[in-house]
């Protein structure tokens, strides 16, 4: 079984662990184990990112409202990330948020204060290994857009505004 520090290449910035340091340091963190997750992975037929699956197997499910706070106060034009999916509603929220009309082949992880999602495209999880892109699902408009170039970088625009 592979060690949770072998899933982020130790040769790229990590900002995972400042992020979770910065907006998650007085809560009670629990892991999720890696046969969880690959059990989601099957279920999905993807292999998620190894940053995502770090955060998961390291930290387990994070709630950030002092993200919003944050980016509030500074005025940032920045998309307010608050909750993270179970890996239950990772699978059926992806199901029921595209048969209420968001575009076929994303994967939802997280979601802002209004319902708003953040996802993986399908086709990215074919990338074995590699940091994918984040993606923005607005549910009002119905629209996607790239969000960040990679899941770490993601997380690092919370940490530098």
């Amino acid at each position: 079984m592979r060690s949770t520090d072998d899933l982020v290449n130790s040769s790229e910035d990590n900002f995972i662990d400042s992020f979770v340091e910065e907006f998650c340091k007085n809560q009670t963190l629990t892991p999720i184990s890696i046969a969880d997750i690959a059990e989601l992975e099957a279920r999905l037929i993807v292999t998620l990112p190894n940053s995502y699956k770090y955060l998961l197997s390291n930290y387990g499910l994070l709630h950030t409202p002092n993200v919003m706070t944050k980016t509030c106060d500074l005025s940032v034009e920045l998309t307010q990330v608050q909750d993270f999916l179970s890996l239950e509603d990772v699978y059926s929220l992806s199901k029921l948020y595209e048969m209420s009309g968001m575009p076929k082949g994303h994967i939802l992880f997280a979601s802002d204060c209004k319902g708003n999602m953040f996802c993986f495209k399908h086709e990215d999880c074919e990338k074995i290994g590699s940091d994918i892109p984040v993606w923005f699902y607005n549910q009002n408009n119905q629209t996607i857009e790239k969000t960040a170039d990679t899941f770490n970088l993601w997380l690092r625009e919370f940490s530098v505004c």
